[in-house]
């Protein structure tokens, strides 16, 4: 048997049994992702806990504090980079009474003060070593004896590992999380802080320098500031379309004050419009386009887009900006251009349009002096085959082009008088108004029009 000095005399007074198990836990994992063997163990027998990894088995030169060149050169996967950990839990275990046997074809280690080699009044803090009495042991199994279950549920509640925590994403700086309860942020699958307003939980995997400098020794209450850009770096490297659906969801609540935390990142809340736009049919528009553009929205809806609705400062940075497929961002103004370039005309000369359709189509003049005669607006009234090309959506019967001049109407609304003059006149409408459809501008003209017909009628 011999004495290993541990050089510890104070402790982390705060760290609660908890804590130290904490550690034991994070050794395991770490030897277990490191070697590529089976899942660890964490299970009570008799009247003690055992916490088992498969590993290469403990050695008590691992008790030193040295920084662990292979835990390093694996910064994405593991846990701990010093002995500090399993020392402090060591002296934690020690201060709360809790026995602890450590077990490997190594050796065994337990824990005892002893006084320091040369200087008798100093006591410190040693472990014991001892010939292995499991000489074919597979791996680290470390026995604690005095812990509760409850101190066990709560070291293994820091884990990302034994959450349950869905994953929803992974990318090269983290995963993102669903979001149970409250939003967890772990570091390689610890957990080192919690946030009350953020959609989702993170782990981070890709660490950034001033987050190494943050994780202090008791790995808890670690600082946004510390976290915030990898959040982000997360966010934007996403290419989930159900993750960027959640977040742009969550930018209705902007209006009300009440978005989560990610939504604040302009950036963030871009990148998932941009996913969006790549994959899904959707049109953005702003909570004033959706209240004054009805027509427009009207239609879009009927090509069977998704109206998404974004702030003015989010439309306005989309303004132009090509999607991650290198389309371009559809926002209202972007849906219009689509809109009256899928128009595809067919058009049909008067003396190409047979009796009964040529006999209603000569009354368009009759019609325009039912309100007056026609408005100097509209040099022309054409017909057509065609409205919209076949893959564009929805069929339209007649459409206003102020650009031209012109009203253009399909043939077959030449079936039946009602049908076209209905269409000539609602055409008007839009001429006269300027506006679209549901505007108040095309009411009050329709109704204009209406008030027209009926008093020539009277």
């Amino acid at each position: 048997m011999r004495k290993f000095d541990l050089n510890i005399e104070e402790v982390l007074e705060d760290w609660e049994v908890y804590h130290a198990i904490r550690e034991i836990i994070a050794n395991a994992i770490d030897e277990q992702i490191l070697t590529d063997t089976q899942e660890i163990e964490i299970k009570k027998e008799k009247n003690s806990f055992v916490i088992r990894d498969y590993g290469r088995g403990i050695k008590y030169e691992h008790l030193t504090q040295n920084e662990n060149d292979e835990k390093i050169s694996h910064p994405e996967l593991v846990i701990g980079k010093f002995g500090v950990g399993l020392k402090d839990a060591l002296a934690t275990f020690d201060r709360h009474k809790i026995n602890i046997m450590i077990k490997s074809k190594h050796g065994d280690i337990t824990i005892d003060k002893s006084s320091k080699q040369g200087f008798e009044d100093v006591i410190t803090l040693h472990a014991v070593i001892s010939d292995p009495s499991e000489s074919e042991i597979v791996g680290t199994k470390i026995i604690l004896e005095g812990c509760t279950k409850d101190d066990v549920e709560k070291a293994k509640s820091l884990f990302l590992k034994f959450s349950g925590e869905k994953r929803l994403e992974k990318t090269q700086y983290g995963e993102i999380l669903k979001k149970e309860s409250v939003s967890k942020i772990y570091i390689n699958g610890i957990k080192v802080a919690e946030e009350d307003n953020f959609l989702f939980s993170y782990n981070i995997t890709s660490l950034t320098g001033p987050m190494r400098k943050a994780l202090n020794r008791e790995r808890t209450h670690v600082g946004r500031t510390a976290y915030t850009e990898r959040v982000k770096s997360i966010l934007l490297s996403s290419n989930d379309e159900k993750v960027a659906r959640l977040l742009v969801e969550d930018l209705e609540g902007y209006q009300r004050g009440k978005e989560h935390d990610e939504m604040k990142y302009i950036d963030v809340a871009v990148h998932a419009c941009k996913i969006l736009n790549t994959k899904s049919s959707v049109v953005f528009v702003t909570p004033q386009q959706l209240q004054y553009d009805a027509m427009a929205i009207d239609n879009a809806r009927h090509d069977g887009l998704s109206i998404i609705v974004v702030p003015e400062t989010i439309s306005q940075k989309m303004q132009g900006m090509k999607d991650i497929s290198g389309n371009t961002m559809r926002n209202l103004g972007q849906y219009n251009l689509e809109w009256n370039e899928s128009f595809e005309f067919k058009f049909v000369k008067p003396s190409e349009l047979n009796a009964s359709e040529r006999e209603i189509y000569d009354k368009t003049s009759d019609i325009f002096d039912l309100i007056g005669g026609k408005p100097k607006k509209i040099k022309d009234v054409l017909i057509s085959e065609t409205m919209r090309r076949e893959d564009s959506g929805m069929e339209a019967v007649g459409l206003w082009e102020p650009n031209k001049e012109r009203v253009v109407i399909k043939r077959d609304q030449l079936k039946k008088i009602v049908l076209y003059a209905a269409t000539l006149l609602h055409e008007t409408g839009h001429a006269l108004s300027g506006a679209g459809d549901v505007s108040r501008e095309f009411e009050s003209e329709l109704t204009n029009i209406i008030g027209k017909i009926s008093a020539k009628s009277a």
